[in-house]
């Protein structure tokens, strides 16, 4: 009788034949190229304006000593640059009662340093009010880590430089994309905000659609790595073709940067002499790691995707401003009561919606006494 072979079922001696043969080589193998990846690199850092010669224009409209009480502080990243103005002990009520300051954090922007806050910080502080003003990473005077500009970068830095104060908590206040921070910064870190919030011209719920596809292009990696690179800007500037601030993909995040900034001057010659708008364009010329900042941040930052902050348990029994101009451009006026339709309920029915007719995006400049005042009745 003939058996087919083919309908034998198999030898389990020969699958154990087989491991015997393959599994020890590969095992040993394994042993002998096992290794642990190489360890991160350190983070580089771009230098920030102080790093600019003296006789550099940025000096002059924007010096270190801009505010008063200016220090540094070393973080993971690099050197932050803050102030601290109004009173450190608090206002005297009475010869003997003394009521402490309540303190407020200032947040900037995605493109103009702290100097935003050029009004509105001095007027809180003669108000009684203690009042941190810094830069973010990659703009003013702090450094600009070579690194992902995302919502954890931002938040991480205040967190670290309250603790630096030894601030325990603060009322948190943003403008544009610092507004973003403030939301992202309560979310997270809601044990360091006090029981007010205030959103200025705020960003941080935008849409994609927002953001027009140029500015999505001129920010892309590719763009910025190609216009970045030292042999493009040599070869450039070798022949003579442009100039290092003059790149196609710079020249228009300055122009998105300052769009909506009302200047009061009347022809574009004055403009140019304009201390904000001139401070983007030297960040922009002369600090490598400026740009890449500003890219970063609108691809991976809190200019968009923050709605959820309002839904944590951060935004929970406080009270939030919520301040706008009609006439912003940047950032549609239509967000500020979308943030109040966001909040919790006892929240929303602690908050203040404030709007300014016929101011653009840079409100905190053209309304400077509205919004240091708007401020003020809300903290008191």
């Amino acid at each position: 009788m003939r058996h087919d072979i083919t309908k034998m079922p198999p030898n389990p001696f020969q699958f154990l034949t087989l491991s015997l043969l393959v599994i020890p080589p590969l095992l040993i193998a394994t042993y002998l190229l096992s290794a642990f990846p190489h360890p991160p690199e350190p983070v580089y850092v771009h230098k920030s304006l102080a790093s600019l010669p003296p006789d550099a224009k940025s000096w002059s409209i924007y010096p270190e000593d801009f505010f008063p009480g200016g220090a540094y502080v070393a973080l993971p990243y690099g050197r932050v640059r803050y102030w601290l103005l109004g009173p450190e002990n608090g206002q005297k009520v009475c010869v003997i009662v003394t009521r402490s300051a309540v303190k407020v954090v200032l947040i900037h922007g995605l493109s103009i340093p702290a100097m935003i806050w050029r009004d509105v910080a001095p007027g809180l502080a003669s108000r009684g009010f203690r009042v941190l003003v810094y830069d973010l990473y990659g703009r003013g005077y702090s450094d600009a880590p070579q690194t992902t500009y995302d919502v954890k970068l931002y938040t991480i830095q205040l967190a670290l430089l309250m603790q630096h104060l030894q601030w325990d908590k603060a009322i948190i206040a943003g403008v544009s994309m610092g507004g973003g921070i403030a939301m992202a910064f309560t979310a997270q870190f809601p044990q360091l905000v006090d029981d007010k919030v205030v959103l200025i011209a705020s960003a941080g719920i935008m849409e994609a659609m927002d953001i027009s596809r140029t500015a999505k292009f001129m920010s892309s990696p590719f763009v910025q790595t190609v216009t970045a690179s030292v042999l493009v800007r040599v070869r450039l500037l070798t022949l003579k073709l442009m100039r290092a601030s003059d790149l196609l993909p710079q020249k228009y995040l300055q122009r998105l940067a300052t769009k909506n900034y009302t200047s009061t001057a009347p022809t574009e010659a004055k403009k140019k002499e304009d201390p904000v708008t001139e401070i983007v364009r030297l960040q922009s010329a002369h600090l490598t790691g400026y740009n890449a900042a500003l890219s970063s941040s609108l691809r991976d930052g809190p200019v968009r995707g923050q709605a959820s902050s309002f839904t944590s348990e951060g935004f929970d029994n406080r009270a939030v401003l919520v301040i706008h101009g009609t006439n912003d451009n940047t950032v549609n006026a239509r967000y500020s009561s979308q943030i109040i339709s966001l909040l919790p309920e006892l929240t929303r029915n602690r908050s203040r919606l404030v709007t300014f007719e016929g101011a653009g995006h840079d409100v905190t400049i053209s309304h400077s006494r509205e919004v240091t005042q708007a401020m003020s009745e809300f903290f008191s």
